[in-house]
């Protein structure tokens, strides 16, 4: 039994109402519960990728909200974020095909959130297989086990920029239209999901964050990778872009609302607030004390400069901060409307700014900034 749309309506009403649309675990209203036990006596929620930035915050919110958590890690993720996991935890590859149909045994939902998140790799066609063939194992299971519901974490980068103002989630690309690896394989990997949905009847919603940053953010990901290079003092100059910041925990709460509220095979932007780079920067220089970098670089001679780094990566193996993919997607202001999951899941977003003093706090505490 999935949670029926009254129970997920009343959900979000009382996330909505008990406390300013904070965290759903510190709502004293019993309803809340009511609902969650009810989801309990079908099986856990499974999550993939929990020792992930984004996956850690899904199912720490979900656990926070009353649900049962099944975590999913491969043996060789990193444990930083699991020491106080809120849940079961199994160790699967998703792709081996029977230990994921392992895993899901007895569940009833599933929040599909692992993915390879790497702007650049010796080879970038592993990249898109690591990001396709997951996804189809984990899917193809989730239908072999008679799964209820499924949310697909998805990507802004399966979105084509709007030259004319933030993008919605009607312009869908092809993998052909967008820039490097990671886009593409985000791209293949959600048409499949889209396929499986219209072809064997997948009880999949989509949700496309845009940037998420907060804390948690061990590896860290290319923006908070921005965060601490910046709060160290380490980046005097920029150029000229532009990007959809949003809290991790905002986003795992869509992510929920997505669960109980989502319309089966529709995508929705879980997205914050448009800024440019310059205004990212100074934000972090203002918090940090130092000196908001005013240099705006153009983008051509940065050109071999990150074809060199590129090289360099290749021998050391280490991700270069400078890449060509990532000059090129600079050239535009990735900029994204939440209008769709603000009016369909109630989903709500705090302030980036917030977002920002949450994750330099977490890259604070790690040590990771001065």
């Amino acid at each position: 039994m999935i949670v029926s749309v009254d129970d997920a309506g009343e959900f979000n009403q009382i996330r909505a109402s008990g406390n300013g649309g904070g965290d759903a675990s510190a709502l004293p209203d019993a309803r809340l519960f009511r609902i969650a036990a009810r989801v309990a006596e079908d099986g856990p929620v499974v999550v993939t990728g929990v020792a992930g930035f984004v996956g850690a915050a899904v199912a720490r919110a979900a656990a926070a909200a009353g649900w049962p958590v099944r975590g999913i890690v491969r043996a060789s993720s990193t444990r930083r974020n699991l020491a106080d996991f809120p849940g079961e935890l199994v160790t699967a590859d998703l792709r081996d095909a029977e230990a994921v149909t392992r895993a899901l045994a007895g569940a009833r939902h599933l929040i599909h959130v692992a993915a390879d998140y790497r702007l650049w790799a010796r080879d970038p066609e592993e990249i898109v297989r690591n990001n396709r063939d997951t996804t189809a194992v984990v899917m193809h299971a989730a239908l072999a086990a008679g799964i209820e519901r499924i949310v697909h974490t998805s990507s802004v980068a399966t979105l084509l920029p709007d030259p004319a103002g933030p993008a919605d989630e009607t312009r869908g690309a092809a993998p052909h239209e967008v820039v490097g690896a990671y886009k593409r394989s985000k791209v293949v990997a959600e048409r499949l999901v889209e396929r499986l949905v219209a072809d064997a009847g997948l009880p999949a919603v989509i949700v496309n964050p845009s940037t998420p940053i907060g804390p948690r953010d061990a590896r860290p990901t290319p923006t908070g990778r921005i965060i601490v290079e910046a709060a160290n003092g380490r980046m005097p100059a920029f150029v000229d872009s532009g990007l959809n910041l949003v809290h991790v925990d905002d986003v795992a709460q869509g992510h929920l609302a997505a669960l109980t509220r989502g319309r089966i095979g529709e995508r929705y932007i879980l997205g914050g607030e448009d800024v440019t780079l310059a205004a990212l920067l100074a934000e972090i220089a203002a918090r940090t004390g130092r000196r908001a970098p005013t240099i705006s670089l153009p983008r051509a001679p940065l050109v071999p400069l990150a074809w060199a780094n590129e090289k360099l990566a290749t021998l050391t193996g280490r991700e270069p901060f400078l890449t060509l993919d990532g000059l090129r997607m600079s050239k535009h202001r990735m900029f994204y409307s939440s209008s769709k999951a603000m009016r369909e899941l109630g989903y709500r977003a705090r302030p980036w700014q917030a977002a920002v003093a949450d994750a330099l706090a977490w890259f604070r505490t790690e040590g990771m900034v001065r």
